[in-house]
C-alpha cells in the first residue's frame, strides 16, 4: 500500500518543514500554491472541514513561512480554522487525510499537535491579544523573535480584537498584524467597521502618494522644510484616505495588497520584518479561491461535511438538523407574532435564521462575530416589549454568560436564548464541543432552562419560550440530525418545570436530558430485560427540576440515574443531586454524562465507546451501582 506522502503531489511531497518552502525556487511557488488547493480540495471532500477558508490563504501561508523561521518565530491564526496550509507545510501534509478524524490531527491550531502551532484557538478575537501577550512576554525576556497574528477581517468586529488594537503600540514595539481581508466571517461581515475595510480596498492610490511623497521630502536638504513637508504629507494622507483609524492607533499601515500574489506578500512581510514599529499588513484575499463552488458560495463551504469534488454537492446525511427544526419554527411562530425578532452573531447559516432573514428581514439582525454585544442588543430590545431570540452556538454562548446573568436574568427580561450545538460537537473538537453550557447557567436565579428529547419537542418548547415574559430561557439542543420526528402542525405550551414520564417502574429511575433519551430508552429495556423495574423520565427542563418527581421516584426507587450530553461537572446530574438532597432524601444518583475533562475530536460513535456512553456500557455501570445497594 502507497504511503499517504506518496499520493501528495511532488512540490508538496517535498516540503516536510518551513525550511523546505525557503528553499524553493521563487518561480515555483504558484506551482505549489496550485497543488496545496487541489490537495485541499480532494482530501476535505472525504473528511469535511473548513475548506473556503483555506483556500483563500494559500499564497500567505507560503509567504509566512518564506519570512519567518517558526517555531522561533510565532505565527498566530485568529480562530485558527485557515491553519490547514500552515499544517501542510509544517511537516503534516501527509497528515491532512486525517484531520478531524479520530485520533487524526484537529482542524485548528493546538500546540501540543506541533510546536510550529504557536497558540490554540478555535474561537474568533484571541489572535491579537494572545500575541499582544507573546511579544510583551518577548521583550521582558530579552529576546527578537518575531510575532505575526493574521485576523480576518470579520474578527475585528469581536471586541477582544478592538481591546487589544488599542492596546498594541503602547505594549510592544515590533509586531505584525495582517489584517485578512475577503469580506467574510462565515457570512458575509455586516456592520460600520466591514464598510470601512471595503472602502480600504479602493486606496492604492494611497500608497502610490505615501511613496513618492516619502522620496519627495527626503530629497529637501532643509531639516525645518522636510520638517513641514511631513506635516503637510501627513494631513494630505488624513484627507484622501480613511486609513487614520490605524494611525490614531499608532500603527504602521502597509496596503492594500493582492493577497493571492505570493511574490508581492513576500516582499511586504520581509519589508515589515525589519521594523521595529507595530506594522499593519492589510491583504486581499478571495475566500474559496480555486474551487468554484465555495468561490461563488462562500458560506455555504466555511466548515462543510463531505461533498462531491466534481460539482461541491454536499454528501446529505440523516433528515432535518435540529438547526433547520429551530429556524423552521421560529420563522413561522414570526409570521404569527410580530414582536418575535431574530438576532445572530454572524451565523445565520450555521443557526438557520437565513430561513428568517428571508421571510421577516426587518426582524432579523446580525451583529457581526460579537457575542457580548448580541445579548446586550437583545436585553436592550426585549425592555420594550419584544421576543428576542438569540441564536448562538452553545461554544460561543459561553462569552455572553456574564449579559445572561447581569443584564437579562437580574431584571428579568424575556430574551430567548437558544444555544445551538450543545453538547459533543464530534469532529470539531474541545473548542467547539458545548459541554459547559448548563453549569455555567443554572446557578443564574430567574433563568427557566430546557432541553428537548426531539425535533417535535423543540418547537413545543420555542413555543413556551415564547410566552415567558416575566423571565430570560434558555434552550439547548445538539448538532446534526434529529431523531427523525415530524415538525408538529400545533404547538404546545409545556408546563414549566414538568417531566415527561415515559415508562412507569420501582426499582431504577432513568431521568434522561434530550438527546439521551434514545440511548435511555435502550438502557431501560436491557435493565428490564434483566428483572429489574426501570423508569424512564425526560427530564425537559434543567431549571426550574421537577421536584414532585424527583421526590417520588427517591423514595420508590433504590437508584436515580441521570443521563445528560454534558459534563457531569456541575451539570444536571450535579443539580438533581441537590435537589434530592434539599428534599431530604438519602437515594444514591449516578451521574451518566462526559467526564471532567476536554474532550478530543472524532465521530459520535468513536467518542461515546471511549468514554464508556454507550447502552451497554451505561447499564453495566448502572447494574454495578444497583449491585452496591442490595448488598
Amino acid at each position: 500500500m502507497d504511503s499517504p506522502s506518496s499520493k501528495l503531489p511532488p512540490l508538496l511531497a517535498s516540503i516536510h518543514s518551513p525550511a523546505d518552502v525557503k528553499a524553493l525556487a521563487p518561480e515555483t511557488l504558484p506551482e505549489l500554491a496550485q497543488e496545496i488547493r487541489t490537495t485541499l480540495i480532494d482530501s476535505l471532500a472525504k473528511t469535511g472541514g473548513h475548506l473556503a477558508p483555506n483556500l483563500g490563504v494559500v499564497e500567505l501561508s507560503i509567504a509566512l513561512h518564506r519570512v519567518f523561521s517558526t517555531p522561533r518565530d510565532k505565527i498566530i491564526f485568529d480562530v485558527s480554522h485557515q491553519s490547514y496550509v500552515h499544517k501542510m507545510l509544517t511537516g503534516r501534509a501527509d497528515k491532512l487525510n486525517t484531520i478531524r478524524q479520530y485520533q487524526g490531527i484537529s482542524g485548528f491550531a493546538k500546540c501540543s499537535e506541533s510546536p510550529h502551532d504557536a497558540y490554540g484557538a478555535g474561537h474568533a478575537g484571541t489572535a491579537l491579544s494572545a500575541g499582544i501577550g507573546m511579544a510583551a512576554a518577548r521583550d521582558l525576556l530579552g529576546d527578537d523573535y518575531h510575532v505575526v497574528s493574521v485576523v480576518g477581517d470579520g474578527a475585528f468586529t469581536c471586541g477582544t480584537t478592538l481591546e487589544a488594537l488599542n492596546n498594541l503600540s503602547s505594549t510592544t514595539r515590533k509586531f505584525i498584524l495582517i489584517l485578512n481581508d475577503n469580506k467574510w466571517s462565515i457570512d458575509r461581515n455586516v456592520g460600520a467597521l466591514s464598510r470601512y475595510f471595503s472602502s480600504l480596498q479602493e486606496t492604492d492610490t494611497y500608497t502610490l502618494l505615501r511613496d513618492r511623497a516619502k522620496s519627495f521630502v527626503e530629497g529637501i536638504g532643509s531639516k525645518l522644510i522636510q520638517e513641514q513637508a511631513a506635516k503637510l504629507v501627513q494631513a494630505a494622507r488624513s484627507f484622501i484616505s480613511p486609513l487614520s483609524f490605524f494611525r490614531q492607533m499608532g500603527l504602521s499601515y502597509y496596503g492594500p495588497i493582492d493577497g493571492h500574489d505570493v511574490h508581492r506578500i513576500e516582499r511586504v512581510l520581509r519589508l515589515a520584518s525589519r521594523r521595529n514599529e507595530p506594522v499593519v499588513i492589510h491583504i486581499i484575499t478571495t475566500k474559496g479561491k480555486g474551487y468554484a463552488p465555495a468561490a461563488d458560495n462562500p458560506p455555504s463551504y466555511h466548515g462543510i461535511g463531505q461533498y462531491n469534488v466534481k460539482n461541491g454537492v454536499p454528501v446529505r446525511k440523516g433528515g432535518l438538523t435540529y438547526s433547520e427544526v429551530f429556524g423552521q419554527c421560529v420563522t413561522d411562530m414570526a409570521a404569527e407574532d410580530p414582536l418575535i425578532t431574530a438576532i445572530t452573531a454572524a451565523m445565520p447559516g450555521g443557526t438557520k435564521l437565513d430561513l428568517f432573514r428571508e421571510k421577516h428581514p426587518k426582524r432579523y439582525f446580525d451583529v457581526g462575530i460579537a457575542e457580548e454585544h448580541a445579548a446586550l442588543f437583545a436585553c436592550g430590545m426585549a425592555t420594550q416589549g419584544f421576543k428576542p431570540y438569540l441564536a448562538v452556538y452553545s461554544t460561543f454562548m459561553q462569552r455572553c454568560v456574564d449579559m445572561i446573568e447581569h443584564d437579562a436574568a437580574l431584571q428579568n427580561l424575556p430574551v430567548k436564548f437558544c444555544m445551538d450545538r450543545a453538547g459533543l460537537s464530534p469532529d470539531d473538537g474541545p473548542t467547539h464541543h458545548g459541554l459547559f453550557d448548563i453549569s455555567m447557567l443554572r446557578v443564574i436565579p430567574n433563568l427557566v432552562m430546557m432541553q428537548p428529547k426531539d425535533e417535535a419537542e423543540l418547537c413545543h418548547m420555542l413555543n413556551t419560550m415564547n410566552g415567558i415574559m416575566n423571565h430570560p430561557s434558555a434552550i439547548r439542543y445538539p448538532r446534526g440530525a434529529g431523531e427523525g420526528v415530524d415538525i408538529p402542525e400545533e404547538l404546545q405550551v409545556l408546563p414549566i418545570g414538568k417531566a415527561e414520564l415515559l415508562k412507569d417502574g420501582g426499582d431504577i429511575a432513568l431521568l434522561a436530558l434530550g438527546n439521551m433519551n434514545s440511548l435511555a430508552a435502550g438502557v431501560c429495556e436491557k435493565l428490564e430485560n434483566g428483572g429489574i423495574s426501570c423508569a424512564h423520565l425526560n427530564a425537559r427542563f434543567i431549571k426550574p427540576l421537577d421536584e414532585a418527581a424527583l421526590a417520588e421516584y427517591a423514595t420508590r426507587c433504590k437508584l436515580i440515574v441521570t443521563l445528560e450530553d454534558h459534563s457531569i461537572c456541575g451539570g444536571f446530574g450535579a443539580a438533581v443531586m441537590e435537589k434530592i438532597s434539599e428534599l431530604g432524601k438519602t437515594t444514591p444518583v449516578l451521574r451518566i454524562g462526559w467526564p471532567d475533562t476536554f474532550v478530543e475530536h472524532g465521530s459520535l460513535a468513536q467518542l461515546r465507546a471511549k468514554y464508556r456512553l454507550t447502552i451497554e456500557d451505561i447499564t453495566a455501570d448502572i447494574l454495578a451501582a444497583y449491585s452496591e445497594q442490595d448488598q
